[in-house]
């Protein structure tokens, strides 16, 4: 009788158990059926990383038409670009959810079931179409592989055809940053890509020339990329009105010569008619032929005639140079004697300052340090109606040095003392916004006034201008030996890459108001990266962690079962 109904009690917890088993199956299936039609994620990172911009959702909601993209980083590659696949593969995902299925996308391995000579002619219409490969080079212990790969994307909408370069190999950086680089800016290039193809017609951007500006050589790259926006030239005003009318912002770019009174007028009348200006000015010459060659020179003010244009727009320039204990370092020759042969070595050169913006401002939020050479400071003044926003200064170890001012490659030899570095938190970099008044008003001759074909505006509409004290934070450097242009920011001595570009961009994008770019671009994607000195050291600790402890961890959970079903039906039957 007591056997009959242990043996029910046995049979019902028996039934009981595989019901339970088979609706927890039913559950699971039913589950992963409607995540098959519904694609939904949770973000649970510190930095907000899966959760798109709400300029990047207002694009996606006001898709009007299908977005295909050709993805071509598909195959067998190592961890580091298998990630970059992976994070791309889900913004796209991401992408596609939020724009009502407008984005399509496919992954293709380039060349993939093709003979060798078909293969190689797809990789050459990728190529001219403008898709950059990059060989990847793996070492492991034992040997040594080269890998050609496509990272990137073919995307086409309404007829139209664009790029999506997906990783961007950068000079001096290591790979594994590069690809941290490439994952943060995802989101930021793909949405960029897509204005692209939507984009009818593109806003101009004129370099002003006959002043003695940066050169188009020095100023390539700052160039280039404001071209992947807008319709970028180089315009000499030469006294005429019309110079300036087409322009929907203007950069005045390290002018080294005086501006005469019809330029200033015109440019004056241009920001009256609501145009924008980025001012990139050196307020002190220091001519460096003469530094390096002589080891010394000197910093006079730079007579530019535009201090009275800037002081009634609301800012005034400080002919003084910079000195600043965060700053770069330049190689100095320490053979000193004339037969010995050059050696070469990095000393501090206060007169680089690196700039770390601490300003919550869309222009230069999240940015990395910028760099400067030969930096001036700037004041704000009393303007009526205009807001003024310091977006950059020094750092509080910083010394001003009233000109002329002596400079002397000598100076590194001698520990800064920290003591003489009062001049804290310098402004270097100031947003204008409002309706200014002309720097003109009041002085207009009669005559003019009352010549019906003079138009003349005394007070504009609302605008714009950015005036930075300095021009070198724009330019480039580039290679004697090849011409081949060095991309704006990257250190040659040091190998680091600054902000340098990335501030002038936002500073555009701002001036002409798009600031969906900057919100992107501003966004920061903190990737955990293994420490791959850790990891050859520790290879076989961390093998035995992830793949015998989790095996010895459930024989032990499976033993330690097993012993307590064993004692509860001994005891039953006792």
């Amino acid at each position: 009788m007591v056997s009959a109904k242990k043996n029910n009690a046995l049979n019902t917890t028996k039934k009981r158990d595989i019901t339970f088993l088979v609706v927890l199956i039913g559950i699971i299936i039913l589950i992963n059926f409607i995540g098959s039609f519904v694609f939904k994620r949770f973000d649970l990172t510190s930095e907000k990383r899966y959760t798109l911009a709400e300029s990047t959702l207002k694009l996606l909601k006001n898709l009007e038409d299908e977005v295909y993209f050709k993805v071509y980083l598909q195959g067998n590659f190592n961890p580091s670009f298998s990630r970059l696949r992976n994070e791309t593969k889900e913004i796209l995902d991401e992408f596609r959810a939020n724009s009502n299925n407008q984005i399509q996308y496919e992954f293709i391995v380039p060349g993939d079931g093709l003979n060798k000579d078909e293969a190689s002619n797809i990789e050459k219409e990728l190529y001219n179409k403008g898709l950059v490969p990059e060989e990847v080079i793996e070492k492991k212990q034992d040997k040594t592989s080269q890998t050609l790969i496509w990272p990137g994307a073919i995307v086409s909408h309404k007829g139209k055809e664009a790029v999506w370069q997906i990783f961007k190999r950068q000079i001096g950086i290591a790979p594994e940053e590069c690809i941290n680089n490439s994952v943060q800016e995802l989101e930021y290039s793909l949405t960029n890509t897509i204005r692209k193809l939507q984009r009818d017609k593109k806003q101009e951007v004129t370099f002003i020339e006959g002043h003695s500006e940066t050169d188009t050589l020095h100023q390539y790259d700052f160039m280039r990329s404001l071209s992947e926006y807008y319709n970028v030239n180089r315009t000499p005003i030469n006294g005429k009105i019309s110079a300036l009318q087409q322009s929907d912002a203007i950069i005045i770019s390290q002018p080294d010569s005086t501006f005469n009174d019809k330029d200033k007028f015109i440019i004056d009348q241009y920001i009256m008619r609501g145009g924008k200006v980025l001012w990139l000015i050196d307020p002190v010459n220091v001519n460096l032929d003469t530094l390096y060659m002589k080891g010394y020179s000197i910093g006079l003010n730079k007579e530019l005639n535009i201090d009275d244009m800037l002081f009634k727009y609301g800012v005034r320039l400080n002919s003084v140079l910079v000195q600043d204990l965060q700053c770069a370092k330049i190689p100095i020759n320490v053979g000193f004697k004339k037969s010995a042969a050059p050696n070469f070595q990095q000393f501090p050169w206060l007169y680089s300052p690196l700039v770390l913006p601490d300003v919550n401002h869309p222009i230069v939020k999240n940015l990395d340090l910028i760099k400067f050479d030969y930096l001036s400071t700037l004041d704000t003044v009393t303007a009526k109606g205009i807001k003024k926003t310091i977006l950059l200064h020094t750092s509080r170890y910083t010394k001003t040095q009233p000109t002329p001012a002596r400079l002397s490659l000598g100076m590194v030899k001698y520990q800064a003392k920290e003591s003489q570095f009062t001049n804290s938190y310098q402004p270097i970099a100031c947003l204008l916004e409002g309706a200014f008044s002309s720097f003109v008003e009041y002085r207009i001759p009669v005559r003019l006034l009352n010549d019906s074909t003079f138009k003349y505006i005394d007070k504009g509409k609302p605008t714009k201008m950015i005036v930075v004290a300095d021009g070198d934070v724009a330019r480039n450097d580039f290679n004697r030996g090849n011409g081949q242009v060095i991309e704006l920011g990257y250190d040659k001595y040091s190998g680091q890459k600054f902000a340098n570009k990335t501030f002038l961009l936002n500073c555009v994008n701002y001036l002409l108001d798009d600031e969906g770019l900057l919100q992107l671009r501003s966004r920061e994607v903190k990737l955990r990266l293994l420490d791959k000195k850790k990891v050859n050291l520790q290879r076989a600790k961390w093998q035995f962690i992830n793949v015998a402890l989790p095996l010895l961890l459930v024989i032990a959970f499976a033993y330690i079962q097993f012993y307590i079903r064993k004692r509860r039906y001994t005891n039953a039957k006792v």
